[in-house]
């Protein structure tokens, strides 16, 4: 009976850290095939047949359908490159330049992965629609309150993700380096006291 106990015990501690280990996974994602530069990250891998276990069952829980690795890759920015959580209340500068790509865009998403509501009904940027600079450069202003040029609303969310979506780029799995794709910095110039 002792025997008994003990064995049910064991199975059910094993299950209780499979299933948790599994929902932590699912949730907070990993960090397998992950590619980082400077603030932003990709998993390169999401969109092809070498996807992981644990990003599928991400996929899976999520809902969301990744871009394949022939079409283009797509990184998030959760906080800037002083490693600061991105704030809808403070004035967030992303601006430079970003690696080659036929098209590429901005959004700006909560942390549930929802489109952030504003008046202007403004959720991102196109390569296409962006004002530069005369060396190819560009500066988006992303807060709460109105600003001059290319400005992002975030509705004055406390927090907040940024995703760049690069369609028909070179880069990818073997991409390593800021010199071998130059992503836009994100720089927090102010917050409200």
């Amino acid at each position: 009976m002792r025997l008994l106990f003990i064995t049910l015990l064991a199975l059910l501690i094993a299950t209780g850290v499979g299933v948790g280990a599994t929902w932590i996974t699912t949730t907070r994602g990993t960090e397998f095939g992950t590619l980082t530069i400077g603030a932003w990250t990709a998993r390169p891998k999401t969109g092809t047949a070498d996807v992981d276990p644990y990003a599928r069952a991400t996929i899976t829980r999520n809902g969301e359908l990744p871009i394949g690795t022939g079409d283009g890759v797509a990184f998030t920015a959760t906080k800037d490159d002083k490693n600061k959580p991105l704030d809808g209340r403070c004035d967030i500068l992303v601006s430079g330049v970003t690696p080659p790509a036929r098209f590429w865009t901005i959004t700006l998403y909560d942390r549930k992965g929802h489109l952030v509501a504003n008046t202007l009904q403004r959720y991102g940027f196109t390569s296409q629609e962006l004002v530069r600079g005369a060396d190819g450069s560009f500066e988006i202003r992303v807060a709460a309150r109105s600003r001059a040029g290319n400005w992002l609303p975030t509705g004055g969310i406390e927090r907040y993700s940024l995703m760049l979506r690069l369609y028909d780029t070179p880069v990818g799995v073997a991409t390593r380096t800021q010199r071998d794709a130059p992503m836009p910095a994100i720089t927090t110039v102010g917050c409200p006291s």
